[in-house]
């Protein structure tokens, strides 16, 4: 298998060459990557998602994650990050229908995985009269999941400790089961506070601007 070739920077964003994705996360490297996220109004009240990762996954298996996102290979333009949200969730979306909510520097630290992230991130607004199609990637993503984005914004500042989600889950079998329940912080990838204040307070300010 070939491995995923990335393009790393330091921390002053200057290109330092083209390198493995492992090695990329073993030391540090700060490299582009791709971060969408889905919103959409049901009787103008709006609601997030987030994709259930695959318990296949080496990272984080089950746990609650953006609703779509992947790294930007060394020959890879922003544009091509689209690829990501068709792959993992099934939709096609084009970049000139999308908010930019601008490069995020994200970092994620565990023992000998360090994933620095210059995080080019963008929303989608789909209105009441819209519904998206999912078709998961199911060694990716397991499933999809929606909160009201009011109560996540507050969750996302610690406001709130628990957050009612729902929608699907697929399981090994190809059976898909409906899901609504609470979770708390221990549900979501480990994402630091500060990206989850950023996205929130970035994605308020657009939908109610």
């Amino acid at each position: 298998m070939t491995s995923e070739l990335i393009e790393a920077f330091d921390e002053n964003q200057n290109s330092i060459g083209v390198f493995s994705r492992d090695e990329v996360h073993r030391k540090g490297y700060w490299h582009h990557t791709f971060h969408y996220w889905l919103i959409r109004f049901e009787n103008d009240v709006p609601y997030i998602y987030f994709q259930i990762r695959s318990k296949h996954k080496a990272d984080y298996p089950g746990l609650l994650d953006i609703t779509a996102a992947g790294h930007l290979m060394a020959n890879e333009s922003i544009e091509d990050g689209k690829r990501e949200v068709q792959e993992e969730i099934g939709l096609d979306v084009e970049l000139a229908d999308l908010d930019q909510l601008g490069i995020i520097h994200y970092s994620l630290k565990r023992e000998d995985f360090i994933d620095n992230e210059l995080a080019h991130t963008f929303l989608h607004r789909m209105h009441n009269d819209e519904a998206p199609t999912f078709k998961v990637q199911e060694d990716e993503v397991s499933g999809i999941v929606k909160s009201e984005f009011d109560l996540f914004k507050q969750f996302c500042f610690k406001e709130i400790e628990e957050l009612e989600v729902e929608g699907f889950q697929m399981f090994d079998d190809g059976d898909k089961q409906p899901i609504h329940k609470k979770v708390t912080r221990n549900h979501f990838v480990p994402h630091e506070d500060d990206y989850f204040e950023t996205i929130s307070s970035k994605i308020d300010s657009i939908i109610k601007g």
